[in-house]
């Protein structure tokens, strides 16, 4: 993609459909006139009434316990410098819904307009009434010092400058882990700091904290050492004055075990790396672009430990990991300050949770076979769903320990349950899933490449990683459309109508000739149904052209269906085909099936749709918890649809005690779990939380998804097809491209699963 066409997306993307990047929603019901009176006037006169004899009341009855402000002046906006507070809110807006996303915490991001510290103080020390916290943002050095100084001493709420102290924890936890792994004592090493704003002063504070030894600091700013001869020093700069008469990064380096880069990109030398101590620790943290490059780094020295800022490079230094989590715990026990003993707690949370066995969901979204601790695996992964879990209990317990909680908790076990609870209310399989497709890209050819939709999913999916695209198409048509859309890579496009395609076609129409003879076939017919789109493209997956299939974005399901039967076939030990669509729910991705293909299953069928259900659920990271449902409950009708769901469910309990599978159920029972537990205690479902329902029709399961999607505004992901041969997979009518290209990344996970299983299959024979 262009730097032009990368520029319009980002502006379409924050423009449409709603300006920005947060809303804010009704928590309480408003429908009737009787709901309307309790939320403003006469009722809401109660709880002011409440908060006005007690403050503390505040907490009770408002949303300040869970919101967080977003503060900043705009003066040291990422690396765009100082561009005013109205340019910053972009930002703002941006962190808040990390904030939202990864610990439910709801934010109101504030752009105050003014250099001043003293104004800026007094305006943040004016508003705090409104909130349980305040998050301070991209203030430039070394005002920003000073500015959090004083508001921490000033104010009763948790405060914190993330650009100073999320990147110092998550390198601290960084940091702890290396030395370990290259058994050394952090009293003991040299270390080299690049960089002198902000969060290099903080990192280094902590690292101090946690041990190291000042007089073994070496730090640098763009003039080169920070000696303690130097004119003109800040007081933070002075703080990490050397007494070393050296002047440059060359000199520093000589013997040192720790670079920690937050400078500018490119200044470390692989000569610089050589003269290094052994076992060197080297956090090239400058974005997006490193100190060194990764690979340039770990070519250099083999026995290097290698963090960045990237995401496409083991080790991750990313902020994400932290500031949600230590909000959360701070909030959660109404922590009047983020003090040193917090931070430090979820320094050591964070180390410890890299030593633990990660979680297969994990492997699966970085494709990894095992993520163990070790030199690639320093730091827990952004996506790891334990993290809230972990920090924020940490956090919390050391507010508690250090005595600035106002509100302790007492079952830890009941907090943690409620803090996992929170992660359902947010679409992070999605980020899971194309993590995943990235990691190892497939060929996926696009039938229909010559509608506008379907060529922006496939200019994604490329400019993203996600796979490699094959278009097909009116060839004159899509160049017209990529140039209208200034996809401007070159890509295969392949029009199965038009003569240069005559040998790829006789080709493919002999071999579906040799497999069809038999059943009607010539070879005239063969030829021209090569000219087929979907004939050409399922026949490119059979002979290895392309790993997977994308279709149905303009025709009729049964009209795609059809070739993909004759052509790709079914997978071994299958004897059917079915669909599930996820849903994107409040609770959390759910999988519905089978929402396309069997319009009446039998017992029999039922059994078949749940295994590969159960399966597909499994490659998405998540542990099945299957409810087959029907109108009636365990046994209550005799009518047919009912008993062939009991029939099901009995042979997976005998065949696959393994499964937690049961029903039949009604639906409110299977997702509401106290209602299942009251009145059916002895299901298998009990206690547990259903993300998969199995329908006994197919008319019960497409109502109810598109009803989910368009009532809800559920975000959907599918019909994954079920039970084929190769990787085809195929759209509803008029996909989004969104749909598009979370179907893409289905295909390519599919076809990386189907890869491996291939692999297996020729090793065991």
């Amino acid at each position: 993609m262009s730097k032009q066409s990368k520029r319009r997306e980002a502006l379409v993307y924050h423009a449409k459909p709603t300006p920005g990047k947060i809303k804010v929603v009704p928590t309480k019901k408003y429908a009737s006139q009787r709901d309307l009176a309790l939320a403003y006037s006469p009722g809401v006169a109660e709880p002011c009434l409440e908060i006005a004899k007690d403050v503390n009341n505040v907490y009770k009855y408002t949303a300040k316990g869970n919101l967080v402000a977003v503060i900043s002046n705009g003066t040291a906006v990422l690396g765009l410098g100082n561009i005013g507070p109205e340019a910053s809110k972009p930002v703002m807006e941006g962190k808040g819904l990390l904030f939202k996303i990864f610990a439910d915490i709801d934010v109101f991001d504030i752009e105050v307009d003014t250099e001043n510290i003293e104004e800026f103080i007094q305006t943040v020390k004016m508003i705090a009434p409104t909130f349980g916290g305040i998050n301070l943002e991209d203030i430039k050095a070394p005002e920003a010092f000073e500015i959090e100084r004083r508001l921490k001493e000033e104010l009763d709420i948790p405060v914190m400058h993330d650009d100073q102290h999320g990147t110092a924890i998550i390198s601290a936890a960084a940091l702890l882990n290396a030395l370990e792994l290259s058994e050394k004592k952090i009293e003991d090493v040299k270390i080299v700091v690049s960089g002198a704003g902000a969060a290099a002063i903080s990192c280094t504070r902590l690292y101090l904290a946690f041990g190291a030894k000042r007089e073994n600091v070496v730090m640098l700013d763009s003039k080169g050492v920070i000696r303690d001869d130097r004119d003109n020093l800040t007081s933070q700069k002075a703080e990490f004055a050397t007494h070393r008469k050296i002047d440059t990064l060359d000199e520093a380096m000589k013997d040192a075990d720790v670079f920690v880069g937050l400078s500018t990109s490119d200044i470390v030398t692989p000569a610089m790396l050589l003269v290094m101590a052994k076992n060197p620790i080297v956090f090239a943290m400058a974005n997006p672009d490193p100190e060194i490059q990764y690979q340039l780094a770990i070519d250099t020295r083999d026995d290097i430990i290698m963090a960045t800022g990237r995401s496409d490079h083991p080790n991750q230094v990313n902020n994400v990991l932290g500031f949600p989590f230590i909000f959360r715990g701070a909030l959660d026990v109404r922590a009047t300050k983020i003090n040193e003993a917090m931070k430090m707690a979820a320094v050591v949370a964070l180390a410890n949770l890299a030593k633990e066995p990660v979680p297969e969901q994990v492997n699966i979204a970085y494709n990894e076979t095992r993520l163990t601790f070790g030199k690639e695996y320093i730091i827990p992964k952004p996506f790891d769903p334990r993290l809230i879990g972990e920090v924020s209990p940490a956090v919390a317990r050391a507010a508690m320990e250090s005595g600035v909680a106002l509100e302790p908790i007492e079952d830890w076990e009941k907090y943690k349950d409620s803090l996992l609870e929170r992660l359902g209310n947010d679409n992070k399989i999605i980020r899971l899933l194309l993590n995943r497709a990235k990691s190892a890209p497939k060929r996926v050819v696009y039938a229909e490449a010559d509608h506008i939709d379907v060529l922006k999913a496939a200019q994604i999916v490329h400019d993203e990683g996600i796979a490699i695209p094959i278009l097909l198409g009116r060839k004159d048509e899509i160049e017209r459309l990529k140039e209208e859309i200034e996809f401007d890579a070159d890509v295969l496009i392949i029009d199965p109508k038009t003569d240069e395609q005559n040998e790829q076609k006789n080709k493919y129409a002999q071999v579906y000739w040799e497999q069809r003879k038999r059943r009607g076939v010539t070879l005239l017919e063969a030829q021209k149904l090569m000219r087929e789109r979907n004939y050409y493209a399922a026949m490119m997956i059979n002979e290895g052209d392309a790993d997977a299939l994308i279709s149905g974005y303009s025709r009729s399901y049964p009209q795609v269906v059809k070739p993909m039967l004759e052509l790709i076939g079914l997978a071994p030990g299958s004897t059917r085909i079915a669909t599930t669509n996820v849903m994107m729910t409040e609770r959390g991705p759910m999988f519905l099936s089978d929402t396309s293909i069997n319009i009446n299953p039998s017992a029999k069928d039922l059994i078949k749709i749940a295994q590969m259900t159960s399966g597909v659920v499994k490659m998405f990271g998540l542990k099945p918890v299957m409810a087959m449902t029907s109108f009636s409950n365990f046994g209550s009708s005799k009518d047919q649809t009912a008993t062939k769901v009991r029939e099901a469910v009995s042979y997976l309990h005998k065949r696959h005690p393994d499964l937690i599978v049961d029903g039949e159920l009604q639906t409110d029972f299977a997702l509401n779990n106290k209602m299942l537990q009251d009145k059916f205690p002895f299901s298998k479902l009990a206690g547990h939380k259903v993300n998969t329902l199995i329908f006994p029709n197919l008319e019960s399961a497409n109502i109810t998804y598109k009803l989910l999607k368009e009532l809800n505004k559920a975000e959907s992901i599918g019909p994954i097809m079920m039970g084929l041969r190769k990787p085809v997979h195929i759209l509803q009518l008029d996909a989004s491209v969104d749909e598009i290209v979370n179907m893409t990344a289905i295909a390519v996970i599919d076809a990386q699963q189907k890869g491996k299983e291939a692999v297996m299959s020729q090793k065991s024979e």
